[in-house]
């Protein structure tokens, strides 16, 4: 290679990285990532103490990554040449053809053990019939589809040894339907989430252990919703080159009341607010989203029955509605007082704790269900 070529590639490079910073000084900071679904960074305020200790350098780095010009054009390039490469994992996601598979980390400290004696405890102080019901992930149920050699914690083990907790009334079976189902969409291909079809078959999990006349998938007419949804590992992986997918409506509106207590206060709430449907996380339609409290209603069915849930109910929830007089939906994570307090004051008859495996290996909130 010649000195004169040499300057010439040392120049054009010293351009384009001018060029790109001249790029983004002009460009306005944007303050989230529709495509990521989460909040950049913005330009830390400068300290002495901070550049002292290296967190100002460090937020700055920051900065810099989450407002470079073209960032989502770039993550999906980088993930793109990747696979190219012959990568199958991206921030802890497989690609699985055309589908993503998150990986379930093993949990830490014991955690999931303790998980297990908190709900025991909740069992045996509540005064009711308390369930466990976990549900596995995409990663344990679609197995097969991932790559060969992939790591993902062994969530079958886990559902045995939940079996064992004691105090609770019985354990909720998702694993079986839900494999029996594998071939069909249950999950989303681009979202950790199971589909409505998923939470139908787990619905109906639910309601064979409780001994409830099950659902008849002949009695829904589903409503696609939209057809333009990518979840979150969608926006986590860089892999931006899947097709969007649908969402649908299964359980009618306008029979079912739904109260919410997203401010503390009660409010009435629809059962879909479609006003996600405009926005990345289209998934909070249903129910509108993680809130410490909800109340589903249907004066035509009989019994109270409280969920201790995650994300996986707001897809269900509807489905039990049409069993049950009244629903009750507490997100551990953001309702902070004694659930068994609450299922006292509210007639509870039965109660449910549901979780998808990830979240409750991982949930560090549910030491409050002992309050």
């Amino acid at each position: 290679m010649s000195k004169r070529y040499e300057r010439f590639l040392s120049a054009f490079f010293c351009v384009f990285l001018g060029g790109l910073l001249a790029w983004h000084l002009v460009l306005p900071d944007r303050d989230r990532s529709e495509t990521e679904n989460r909040l950049l960074e913005q330009m830390p305020a400068f300290s002495w103490k901070a550049l002292a200790d290296g967190s100002f350098t460090e937020d700055v780095e920051k900065y810099f990554a989450d407002q470079f010009p073209l960032r989502d054009q770039w993550t999906g390039l980088k993930a793109r040449m990747e696979q190219a490469l012959g990568k199958r994992e991206f921030h802890g996601v497989y690609l699985c053809g055309q589908r993503l598979i998150s990986r379930v980390e093993a949990p830490a400290d014991g955690l999931e053990i303790r998980n297990l004696e908190y709900v025991s405890r909740f069992a045996e102080q509540a005064g009711i019939p308390v369930y466990l019901g976990l549900i596995p992930s995409a990663a344990d149920i679609c197995k097969d589809e991932l790559p060969k050699g992939a790591e993902s914690w062994d969530q079958a083990a886990y559902l045995e040894t939940a079996k064992e907790t004691e105090e609770i009334a019985g354990s909720i079976d998702f694993r079986t339907p839900l494999t029996d189902h594998k071939n069909e969409p249950i999950f989303y291909r681009t979202d950790h989430h199971w589909t409505t079809l998923g939470a139908f078959y787990g619905a109906n999990a639910i309601l064979e252990a409780l001994n409830k006349p099950p659902l008849q998938i002949t009695d829904y007419t589903p409503e696609t919703a939209s057809t333009s949804f990518q979840g979150t590992l969608y926006s986590t992986s860089g892999v931006h080159w899947l097709a969007p997918e649908p969402i649908e409506y299964w359980v009618p509106e306008g029979t079912i009341t739904v109260t919410s207590w997203r401010t503390g206060e009660p409010e009435e709430s629809p059962l879909y607010d479609r006003s996600y449907l405009t926005k990345k996380d289209k998934y909070s339609s249903f129910l509108g989203g993680n809130q410490p409290l909800c109340v589903l209603k249907n004066p035509t069915a009989e019994g109270r029955i409280l969920l201790i849930r995650d994300s996986y109910s707001d897809a269900l929830a509807p489905f039990l509605s049409q069993r049950f007089a009244e629903v009750h939906l507490l997100d551990p994570r953001y309702y902070r007082l004694s659930p068994t307090e609450y299922a006292q004051e509210n007639s509870i008859d039965t109660a449910l704790v549901l979780l998808s495996i990830p979240n409750f290996i991982a949930d560090r909130n549910l030491v409050l269900l002992t309050r």
